[in-house]
């Protein structure tokens, strides 16, 4: 059975004024389709264009032209439906230290109004592995520990699309690796969106990978596809020339 395509772009274009002028195309006609299931990594250099196109999904940042269809619902006429089909995980920690892990995600779940929050809210800290540190202050947590609860946050709802800006900054290796195992549990059916300028995580943790330089879709690819064109070499090597020939570095 086909699976349906859970985000689809077409020629999305943010442009920001500059205040000499000019302009700065952060995106310049951005084209996407990513079925339910998959996990891509939006992979690009800082200014590549990654977080203005977070930020549209998120809708903090309006868009100067393009179609966006988040699981059947367009983004200029159902913004929230969208909202409501997407959990967002920053890569800023922002916390509010006073808090237990357990209050929250109640919170959070109060901003959605989920029903059953106690239940749900138990279920998503045992999914995350912080059942047990449930009633800690937020700012006695380990930097691993609080990504994690920043991932239960955003999953309180239960979103069928999951984003996660840089999931991996400033972990240390044993966190990376939980980290990365969180990601896997979390694929299936939810279509993961991972943006990164860490090639490493890229092929650690995606089935597809998309490239953006100053806005431009610079590869679109599958790392399958590319591990059969190339089965004499690593898959890190593949992509790592991949990017480097179209990035044009």
């Amino acid at each position: 059975m086909d699976k349906k395509n859970a985000l689809e772009v077409e020629k999305l274009t943010k442009i920001y004024l500059k205040g000499s002028g000019g302009e700065i195309r952060a995106l310049n006609n951005l084209d996407l389709k990513i079925k339910e299931g998959e996990i891509f990594g939006l992979l690009g250099p800082n200014g590549a264009g990654k977080t203005t196109f977070i930020n549209i999904l998120a809708g903090t940042v309006l868009k100067n032209s393009g179609k966006v269809n988040v699981w059947g619902f367009d983004l200029d006429k159902s913004s929230r439906e969208v909202r409501a089909s997407i959990g967002i995980v920053p890569q800023e920690i922002n916390l509010d230290a006073f808090f237990s892990p357990r209050k929250l995600l109640e919170l959070q779940a109060g901003l959605y109004g989920v029903t059953k929050k106690n239940q749900i809210t138990d279920e998503i800290l045992k999914m995350v592995s912080l059942y047990d540190k449930a009633e800690s202050y937020s700012r006695s947590l380990s930097g691993g520990m609080k990504r994690r609860l920043l991932i239960a946050k955003a999953m309180v709802h239960q979103p069928p699309i999951l984003i996660l800006d840089e999931p991996t900054a400033g972990l240390d290796l044993a966190q990376l690796v939980q980290m990365r195992a969180l990601i896997r549990k979390l694929s299936g059916e939810r279509l993961i969106l991972l943006s990164t300028h860490i090639l490493q995580e890229v092929v650690q943790n995606c089935n597809r990978v998309v490239m953006l330089s100053h806005g431009v879709k610079k590869l679109d690819e599958s790392l399958a596809t590319l591990q059969q064109r190339h089965t004499d070499q690593s898959l890190e090597t593949v992509v790592s020339q991949e990017l480097a020939l179209h990035m044009g570095t």
